[in-house]
């Protein structure tokens, strides 16, 4: 067998979990949360509603209107850019 095969089977096998958990939404925490889109950072947002940032941390900027975090309930509307639906 090539080494240089053996090498890249050996890494896809080590890196294929990593990659498929990353495409994921994010599950609910344990206490009661909201969807607040707008303020989540690149790459820390929890899902989107559309596009191609629609599992958790996939987002690529900051702020995306479509992006989503959980936040705890009734906190989202007092943050400065927060609301409960996309835009």
């Amino acid at each position: 067998m090539n080494k240089r095969i053996f090498i890249a089977t050996a890494l896809a096998a080590a890196l294929t979990p990593v990659i498929l958990s990353a495409q994921k939404p994010v599950s609910p925490p344990s206490y009661k949360a909201e969807k607040c889109y707008g303020i989540a950072k690149a790459g820390k947002n929890d899902c989107a509603s559309t596009g191609n940032n629609s599992c958790g941390g996939s987002s690529k900027v900051n702020k995306d209107s479509k992006a989503w975090i959980y936040v705890p309930e009734g906190y989202c509307e007092r943050i400065v850019g927060g609301s409960k639906t996309p835009k």
